[in-house]
């Protein structure tokens, strides 16, 4: 399978219009999207339902059309093309297998329609099976099949053509939630060791976390931020971007002074040092982010709080303290040696100025 050659995807100003059946007015689903997915990336469309992931997804595919704008795959533009045409091949939340086939007859039904010969029909099909860890299992009816063997046969299924972009939608929500984290790593490793472009839609973060080289996060129709899991999550360009990737605590304040990079932010009337902050000018208003696992509590620290829910987790201790009129949520993790403050204790909030984000 690693001898084809591998096919970015292009979107070129892609707009999607649809009727809105209850006013009647027109909008935009996918509002001039461009987008460039390098060839054998693991590229995911992750957002809130109605952010326009689904619609991008079956645009590339060819299940919709876009109103404005071109789809390229590699260099060749395929908004004209029926879906048959394109080099894609799609793995859908449902699985739709063949309920009346084996499993060697599912995976193989597409080749079968290529008019393959039957020698290769069962080298190809002998392989993928390997690959996706169905092998010996090629008589089994799909409907004697657990919820992960099938997703497995649907992803064979899509694997054996050798598509040059491979198409997942949410293909694991029907997965109960452990099952859900082996079959994330399963398709990672698959789509590696096929060398494979994969585009994956999902409104699930830590699927989007684990699975993908860059995130494409989309918000009512166009697209908020595009980076490494990282990037997302450490440096998110807005609130909604913040707050969809993790958990987020927004302390606002104004920028008091600055010097380069470094500069001071009053929160809850208390100066916080910040990195970040070349672009900004002193007397405006900001957000700083800080993500719960980047602070601590301490005896002595940044900000002065006062704890209002201190939980055992296990793994770590789950704390809600207000700072003035704002609510922090703090997760200390390894609590086992570590001071636990109860609910009424006074306490401050401590972390690195490298911690936070300035917005």
């Amino acid at each position: 399978m690693a001898a084809k050659e591998k096919k970015g995807v292009r979107l070129d100003h892609i707009s999607k219009i649809y009727n809105d059946p209850k006013t009647g007015k027109q909008f935009y689903a996918v509002n001039d999207v461009s987008l460039e997915i390098e060839p054998g990336s693991f590229v995911t469309l992750l957002g809130p339902s109605g952010c326009g992931k689904t619609t991008t997804l079956r645009m590339i595919a060819g299940f919709e059309s876009p109103d404005e704008g071109e789809i390229y795959l590699g260099e060749e533009p395929i908004n004209a093309l029926t879906p048959n045409k394109r080099d894609t091949a799609m793995v859908f939340q449902s699985y739709a297998l063949l309920p009346h086939y084996n499993i060697f007859d599912n995976v193989a039904y597409g080749l079968k329609l290529r008019k393959l010969d039957k020698a290769t029909i069962q080298e190809k099909v002998t392989k993928i099976l390997k690959l996706v860890g169905l092998e010996g299992m090629e008589e089994r009816m799909t409907n004697q099949l657990s919820g992960g063997q099938q997703q497995r046969v649907a992803l064979a299924r899509a694997l054996v053509l050798e598509p040059g972009v491979l198409l997942f939608d949410e293909p694991l929500s029907n997965l109960d939630a452990k099952l859900r984290v082996t079959m994330r790593t399963e398709i990672r490793r698959i789509q590696q060791e096929a060398g494979i472009t994969a585009i994956y839609v999902t409104h699930d973060q830590s699927e989007a976390m684990a699975l993908s080289d860059q995130i494409i996060i989309m918000e009512k129709g166009v697209v908020a931020q595009i980076g490494t899991p990282q990037e997302i999550y450490y440096h998110p360009a807005s609130e909604f971007v913040a707050d969809f990737i993790g958990e987020a605590n927004f302390l606002r304040g104004k920028l008091s002074a600055k010097d380069g990079d470094k500069g001071m932010v009053c929160v809850e009337g208390v100066d916080v040092a910040v990195v970040g902050v070349a672009d900004r000018n002193p007397g405006k208003d900001c957000t700083l982010v800080l993500r719960p696992e980047s602070a601590v509590l301490a005896d002595t620290g940044i900000l002065p709080c006062k704890v209002v829910v201190s939980c055992f987790m296990g793994s770590y201790q789950n704390y809600h303290v207000m700072v003035g009129d704002t609510l922090v949520k703090i997760t200390d993790f390894n609590p086992r040696n570590k001071k636990i403050y109860r609910e009424g204790d006074t306490a401050w909030v401590d972390f690195e100025k490298e911690n936070v984000h300035v917005l």
